[in-house]
């Protein structure tokens, strides 16, 4: 399935006030949609077959590209049995307005003038894309990561979306330890003499020197001790396994990915707490209704299995479940067959 573009030619407010002359949205969808519009005048679940998938930082809106082992036969996406929406996150290169988008007000592209975006904005852009498509409402809303953060928000952005939620490798709100890795990232692209120059391959020397810093909290120390060995044990001065490796994902990277985009993203993942003008964390946690499963890696060292279980004890529906992974953060990519094992199973259970 082919990227789909969804142009809103109409302002965008941002929570932070300001204002985005127009939006386009890219996204993707697999599979055939049941039960017309997805409204709930039954109570029959086979009626809505949909299934809104939140993607991570850097992935994009094709979810077969980034989520190995979900949208195939048997498996939680099924295409056979659900229908798949995905969106490209706001302030994304992927098809959605972002910093390399061009500005209606000046012609040219955004770059460093982007506006500060936020998870909320992200998840009312879904809402809109929803709205857009005519789907009131969902078998489920699943999301790792910040696709965690944008499967609350939209739930709480609007009540009853979702008949449940799917959410893992997330927390509630974003912790000064994530904002200091982040942090990291940004000095890095800011020690490129190139950054704030308004060319698409700004700072690129210092975007990969980011990608390197975020791949060693993705993974952490078992994953790469396990993949990264050197084969002999021959004195090096350089070229050892796990070095190349890291310049090899930086350069992979940038062929793919902008700085400035990079820059927003982790900004709005910054902002996410949804406890914000919502009376806190735990008063929030108690507004999703919906049956929700929270899942952790035990070996995550970004947000590690602690933030789920607190989001499990406070959401009144919420169960949570533990992977077994040397993955870390990214074993919710990577831990495909361990994951259909137990989502598979909530999204047919009858409610």
């Amino acid at each position: 399935m082919s990227v789909q573009l969804y142009n809103h030619n109409a302002p965008f407010e941002l929570e932070s006030g300001a204002v985005l002359p127009s939006l386009t949205i890219a996204y993707h969808t697999f599979g055939e949609r049941r039960g017309g519009n997805g409204h709930s005048e039954s109570n029959n679940e086979e009626e809505n077959n949909i299934v809104w998938v939140c993607h991570a930082l850097t992935a994009n809106s094709d979810v077969s590209d980034w989520w190995p082992g979900t949208v195939e036969e048997g498996r939680f996406l099924d295409p056979a049995r659900y229908h798949t929406v995905c969106a490209n996150i706001l302030g994304s290169p992927y098809g959605t307005t972002g910093p390399m988008s061009t500005n209606p007000a000046t012609g040219d592209r955004w770059y460093g003038d982007f506006p500060f975006v936020t998870m909320r904005d992200m998840a009312r852009a879904n809402l809109l894309l929803a709205d857009h498509l005519g789907i009131s409402r969902v078998r489920a809303v699943v999301g790792g990561s910040i696709g965690g953060f944008q499967a609350m928000e939209m739930e709480l952005a609007r009540p009853g979306f979702a008949q449940r939620l799917i959410v893992s490798v997330c927390s509630a709100r974003t912790t000064p330890w994530d904002i200091a890795l982040n942090e990291s990232h940004r000095m890095a692209i800011a020690a490129d003499s190139t950054w704030g120059e308004r060319r698409p391959d700004a700072a690129q020397k210092g975007l990969a020197a980011a990608r390197s810093i975020a791949l060693l909290s993705y993974r952490g120390s078992l994953a790469y001790n396990a993949t990264q060995q050197d084969a002999d044990d021959a004195l090096r001065r350089n070229g050892h396994r796990a070095a190349t490796y890291q310049q090899y994902q930086g350069a992979k990277f940038i062929r793919r990915f902008d700085a400035y985009s990079y820059w927003t993203i982790t900004e709005a993942f910054d902002s996410h707490d949804v406890g914000r003008g919502r009376g806190g964390v735990e008063k929030a946690l108690t507004t999703i209704t919906c049956p929700t499963m929270v899942v952790g890696i035990t070996t995550d060292i970004i947000i590690p299995p602690v933030e789920q279980e607190l989001l499990a004890r406070h959401i009144p529906r919420g169960e949570m479940h533990l992977i077994e992974s040397d993955f870390g953060h990214d074993g919710f990519l990577v831990e495909s067959e361990k994951l259909n094992k137990i989502i598979k199973p909530f999204l047919e259970r009858d409610l």
